[in-house]
């Protein structure tokens, strides 16, 4: 197999991987791949993982025994005037915590909590490839949103490991555990139909898919399905990873689709904001039909807990048209693994 890298575009320069440390306020894009050397014997397990789902990659690394991972780039990748900070962060493992698209891994912030004990350990959903961003096999990436909110009394109350993850700098350690998870991990079947439907950072495992399935190159494996992509944001700057995804639109147009829903932007034709449930009643009955019809869709959801009640609602409204319940085929699809929702 010849792996690929895509390489981070700093202010619209590319750069080589030892150089991507610097910038943090610079935007993480997409660039055109160029061949890289062979993986790592790391990642040479992870390649036989992805043959046979019985040899997933899982829990590696435990709170006990976390692995000590090295910090190459932390990036803002959300405007200046957006409601919030958003980064991307990458991590060099040098092969030792192989994973796949669809995972997690876990981050344990320094220090003690309140109690004197040490502080759990945050799961996060990974944002990039098996291969990571440079194509090697020995990186891993995560989508970090930093937790700021006021309590009753109106203190400011800091997330203690997004605030951790956020204010990281190259060549900081940190300690990681898994990877775990097994319910969204990519479909195999390289004609699959993938709809998937996400708020904010819920974008790190859907990033994962579409880079395999459309930015990189293999020589055992093409993608030859079909993607759709409905995200959810506040305000345009919080598209996360638009450019990149508009790239691979362009370069797949038969392939990939990408629908935005920005609440405090757009509205439908009655004036309602535009969420995610919104958005994709516009192609209510298109799908239906992905859903229901032979192309036998998987849905994949991921991020807010508050968005499942809307998407819930709109099915529901679909599959009553037909006499039909959306509660009992959607615990159908779970059985056949066309359904998954990792919400928080």
């Amino acid at each position: 197999m010849v792996a690929f890298v895509a390489t981070p575009v700093l202010g619209g320069a590319r750069v080589a991987p030892a150089a991507a440390c610097g910038a943090r306020t610079s935007t993480f894009v997409a660039s055109k791949v160029v061949p890289a050397a062979a993986p790592s014997a790391g990642s040479a397990t992870l390649r036989m993982a992805a043959t046979k789902r019985a040899n997933v990659p899982l829990n590696l690394f435990r709170p006990k025994t976390p692995y000590e991972a090295t910090v190459l780039y932390n990036a803002r990748i959300v405007g200046k005037d957006a409601p919030g900070e958003t980064v991307h962060l990458i991590f060099q493992h040098d092969g030792n915590v192989p994973y796949l698209e669809g995972q997690s891994i876990g981050v344990m912030a320094p220090g003690l909590d309140a109690k004197g004990k040490p502080h759990k350990v945050r799961l996060y959903s990974i944002a990039s490839t098996r291969y990571g961003d440079f194509g090697d096999g020995k990186t891993v990436s995560l989508s970090v949103k930093r937790l700021l909110y006021n309590d009753d009394e109106g203190k400011e109350v800091k997330g203690v490991c997004s605030n951790f993850l956020c204010d990281l700098a190259p060549g900081d350690k940190v300690s990681i555990t898994g990877p775990v998870g097994t319910a969204m991990l990519m479909p195999e079947d390289p004609n699959a139909t993938v709809i998937m439907l996400a708020t904010g950072t819920g974008i790190a495992p859907f990033r994962t898919y579409m880079r395999r399935a459309f930015t990189e190159k293999h020589s055992d494996y093409k993608f030859t399905g079909k993607m759709w992509l409905f995200l959810g944001v506040p305000t345009s700057s919080t598209l996360l990873y638009q450019t990149e995804f508009e790239e691979m639109m362009h370069n797949y147009p038969d392939q990939l689709r990408c629908d935005w829903a920005i609440s405090r932007e757009q509205t439908d034709a009655d004036g309602n904001k535009m969420y995610l449930q919104t958005r994709m009643k516009e192609y209510a009955e298109e799908l239906y039909q992905l859903v229901t019809g032979p192309s036998k869709a998987y849905i994949f959801l991921c991020g807010l807990k508050g968005m499942t009640a809307g998407i819930d609602e709109m099915f529901g409204e679909l599959f009553k048209k037909d006499g039909l319940d959306w509660n009992e085929y959607r615990k159908a699809m779970k059985k056949e693994g066309r359904y998954e929702a990792e919400v928080y």
